[in-house]
């Protein structure tokens, strides 16, 4: 291999690693686990298009693919924020699979994942046991999402505020009157638990 052969095939190594690293730099900020089922494929076949010209391809046949690649990414991102019936098509939903402190085996299998692979996510969540929480949920990109009982969940600055205030002071009423406005707030997975309760009646329909 003469100098001339090496160095075309250093300046096409270049090109192809800036290039994918611009592309991807317009793709967004997204690691593994966070990607969804359309963004795993178009980035798996970004990274085989852009090595192909060291090989046998063109560079900028190669370059022109992986921008189509991320053109579709970005238009069907911005087709899933539009309209939500593209991000239910686009994308798994969020399955509940604790409740109450109860394990949901049904939840488990329609995901796959066994009990073991569940206690790993709490582990790693640092959740000692899953009777500690009222709500888990695996996401569409595969991580936990979970609330804690009230029994387990840890004092925020504002409830020890609050506690603070009704010793010192005895402000019972107004504690009073800020815990009912607190159990009025909707909590992120009042809207999972109501897709749920939706399939089950169009089930029983």
């Amino acid at each position: 291999m003469n100098g001339v052969a090496i160095w075309n095939e250093v300046w096409k190594s270049v090109v192809v690693i800036l290039g994918g690293m611009v592309l991807l730099r317009f793709a967004g900020r997204k690691s593994i686990s966070q990607m969804t089922i359309p963004t795993t494929v178009i980035m798996i076949s970004i990274g085989t298009v852009i090595v192909q010209p060291i090989a046998e391809r063109s560079v900028w046949l190669a370059l022109l693919a992986a921008t189509v690649f991320v053109v579709l990414l970005i238009l069907l991102e911005g087709l899933q924020l539009r309209w939500n019936f593209f991000e239910r098509v686009m994308q798994n939903k969020a399955y509940i699979v604790i409740k109450d402190g109860e394990i949901q085996p049904q939840a488990l299998k329609k995901i796959r994942m066994t009990v073991d692979q569940l206690e790993i996510n709490l582990r790693q969540a640092g959740i000692r046991r899953h009777s500690d929480v009222k709500t888990a949920t695996i996401e569409p990109n595969g991580q936990l999402g979970y609330e804690l009982l009230e029994d387990a969940a840890p004092v925020t600055l504002k409830q020890l505020k609050e506690l603070l205030d009704q010793y010192f002071s005895g402000a019972n009423a107004t504690a009073g009157s800020q815990g009912g406005s607190n159990s009025k707030e909707i909590s992120v997975f009042a809207e999972i638990e109501q897709a749920g309760a939706n399939t089950k009646n169009k089930k029983l329909q």
